[in-house]
């Protein structure tokens, strides 16, 4: 187990006045086989993509605030404007805030995001068959999630294996997954020992007073690295992301780096690079966007700096919430809850991202957004406005235009996609 202390750390004022416009060019040069090899078209006659929602649902909900959603909602994507039209909601009271597929994409499975389950003092995890013709969801079975507060729940590549971040909890667990796509007992569960980082985040802007989470360890995101090798994991108190060697066999862990962002700062969500190679993190509280190489062959992480996710001497409070590379690997999209607005990022040859414009959500809070399967559209949660919204994506420049469709749900906390299945 090794400490990186965060080599080469940049400030954002300087980062963006560094990266000309030829570096932008070159970029572009590098990242076009991306690009061109991404599907440009996913639909076909009489075939339907299919958008599931997960919501906040009961009054237990976040920041102290009561859930206006039903459960997890479903909703049918139309491919030419990118508007969305319910088709049916699959009542949970529990918070099924974060939803995922499995890699088949055969089963939905959610986090019940709750402090209680079954009388122990713990959240849990779901399971849902997926009918690939009409899109409805068929409950399989619950199970704990192994600490209280779960906020993230991902599958391991090799879909034997449901990983868990347990925000209250502090925990993360990995979860063996049966047969039929039901989950079963817990095969790993690992508790962030602290310490703790400063209250205030050190590279917040002026003027900020996001406090979120620095009075304890919080889980907050893990996902395994492409390979399935490694798995990553976040955790917003302690200011750390941690490398885990991964088991498949037998669905434990074993720590293989750990990796300190400045005091306070509190890394929350993650993405790669289509690559494998670059890895860019969010931090909520100073709402920054830090760049790492990412060595596959090893599991390791390098930074290489890090720039704002605000615009240009902005000052006051802000909470970023989400990172998301576009399909096409030409940019990286980062969410800002106050500020409300998703700020873009052009990348460089090197993979280092600049600073390239902003777009308003037409929402507040957005707590997490994504792409449809086309790369064409983008999809905003906007948490406090009970709306989702929707733009689409100008490929050559990455800028985000409004459709003008709004979308209601309650409380929508995240989105994804299911595309027609290949002949």
């Amino acid at each position: 187990m090794s400490e990186d202390s965060g080599l080469g750390r940049k400030k954002a004022s300087s980062n963006a006045s560094r990266r000309s416009f030829l570096k932008g060019a070159a970029a572009l040069a590098v990242n076009a086989p991306l690009a061109r090899a991404y599907p440009e078209k996913l639909h076909r006659g009489g075939e339907t993509t299919f958008a599931y929602v997960g919501t906040y649902s009961s009054p237990e909900g976040p920041e102290g605030t009561r859930g206006n959603g039903k459960g997890i909602y479903l909703f049918s994507v139309d491919a030419a404007t990118g508007a969305l039209t319910e088709r049916e909601v699959f009542p949970n009271g529990m918070n099924p805030s974060w939803v995922t597929f499995n890699p088949a994409k055969t089963h939905l499975y959610c986090v019940n995001e709750t402090h209680s389950y079954k009388g122990q003092a713990t959240g849990s995890v779901s399971a849902y068959r997926i009918d690939r013709s009409t899109g409805r969801l068929s409950l399989l079975n619950t199970v704990s999630s192994e600490g209280s507060g779960p906020a993230h729940m991902s599958l391991h590549p090799s879909g034997k294996f449901a990983l868990v971040a347990n925000y209250a909890g502090g925990t993360i667990a990995v979860i063996a997954i049966g047969p039929k796509g039901e989950l079963g007992a817990a095969t790993f569960v690992h508790h962030d020992p602290g310490p703790v980082g400063a209250t205030h985040a050190t590279s917040a802007p002026p003027g900020s007073f996001a406090i979120s989470g620095h009075h304890s360890p919080h889980a907050h995101m893990i996902h395994a690295d492409p390979s399935g090798r490694y798995v990553l994991s976040t955790d917003l108190g302690m200011d750390k992301i941690f490398v885990w060697k991964f088991d498949s066999n037998q669905g434990t862990m074993a720590l293989h780096q750990t990796v300190s962002l400045p005091s306070g700062d509190g890394p929350r969500h993650f993405a790669f690079h289509p690559n494998g190679r670059w890895f860019y993190s969010d931090e909520e509280e100073a709402s920054t966007l830090t760049f790492f190489e990412y060595d596959a062959a090893h599991g390791r992480l390098r930074e290489r700096g890090a720039v704002s996710a605000l615009p240009k001497g902005f000052a006051g409070t802000n909470f970023s919430s989400e990172v998301r590379v576009s399909p096409d690997g030409r940019f990286v999209y980062v969410a800002n809850r106050l500020h409300d607005s998703i700020a873009r990022f052009a990348l460089a040859a090197d993979g280092f991202p600049t600073f390239a414009g902003e777009t308003w959500t037409r929402g507040d809070y957005p707590r997490s957004f994504n792409f449809d399967p086309t790369g064409n559209f983008v999809y905003s949660c906007n948490q406090r406005a009970d709306a989702v919204t929707v733009f689409r994506v100008h490929q050559p420049t990455g800028e985000l235009t409004f459709t003008g469709h709004y979308v209601p749900v309650g409380t929508p906390a995240s989105i994804i996609f299911l595309a027609p299945q290949e002949s």
